[in-house]
This record gives C-alpha cells, sequence and structure tokens, in this order.
C-alpha cells in the first residue's frame, strides 16, 4: 500500500492519492490556519473505521445471502481533552441497516466485523473504548 501527499496550498490543503490514482482532499481547521475544505486527519481516521467495518458488514451479509437494501454508518469520536497527541478515547458508531433480515442477523454481522475482522477497529483498540449498535430501517 502506498499513499502520496502533496500540498495544494500555501496552508493545509493536501490530496492524497493512492496507487490506483484515487484522491482525496486533507485540511485544516480555520482556527488552525487552514481553510476546512478537506477531511482532517482524525476526521479520516473515524471515515476508514466506518468503512472498513461497512465492507465487513456488507461482505458477510452477501455470504449469508441476507437481503440487505442499504447499511449508512455514523461515527462519533470523542479525543483526549488537553493532552498532545489527542487521541480517541470513545467511539461510537450507529449502524443503520434496510432489508429483509432480521436485526439479529444484522447485529451478528456488525459483531464480527468490530471484534473480529475490521482492521481499523483493531488498530484503534489498544487507545479506544469502541461500541456500537444496530438500528434498523424499515
Amino acid at each position: 500500500m502506498k499513499i502520496e501527499i502533496k500540498r495544494l496550498d500555501e496552508a493545509f490543503l493536501m490530496e492524497a492519492r493512492n496507487e490506483n490514482g484515487n484522491t482525496l482532499q486533507m485540511d485544516s481547521t480555520i482556527a488552525n490556519g487552514g481553510s476546512e475544505q478537506g477531511f482532517r486527519p482524525m476526521q479520516m481516521l473515524l471515515a476508514a473505521l466506518g468503512g472498513c467495518s461497512a465492507i465487513d458488514v456488507i461482505h458477510i451479509l452477501k455470504k449469508q445471502h441476507a437481503d440487505l437494501e442499504d447499511i449508512r454508518i455514523e461515527v462519533e469520536g470523542m479525543r483526549e481533552e488537553g493532552a498532545t497527541p489527542s487521541l480517541f478515547k470513545d467511539i461510537h458508531l450507529r449502524f443503520y441497516v434496510k432489508g429483509g433480515l432480521s436485526k439479529e442477523k444484522a447485529q451478528r454481522a456488525v459483531e464480527l466485523s468490530m471484534e473480529k475482522y475490521c482492521s481499523v477497529a483493531k488498530t484503534l483498540e489498544p487507545t479506544a473504548k469502541i461500541s456500537y449498535e444496530v438500528v434498523m430501517l424499515p
């Protein structure tokens, strides 16, 4: 895996490019001298956690031939206050699942992702308490 980071302005706006040519923009807060035109790095970490788990859950439910119509995830993170570095201490994921499957099946897929398969979750576990819930949508 290889990522290249290129600075786009005289402040903190940067572009990250992966080996396939996909890009995303990163920036800092206005209070820190940035322009908020991209994800802050710690926001990217939360997005990576949600994305990693979503891929796992979709894959698990496809293998089970479950009728998954849609999945949406909200990720909230609380960081240590007044600490440098300011690590995540609490992270909560809310999985919104829609389809013709039971809540128990969706819950089990999320549980497998968060407790066994998601590499991002396993990377964050040593410093953050990660919790999650499943909400079934009609």
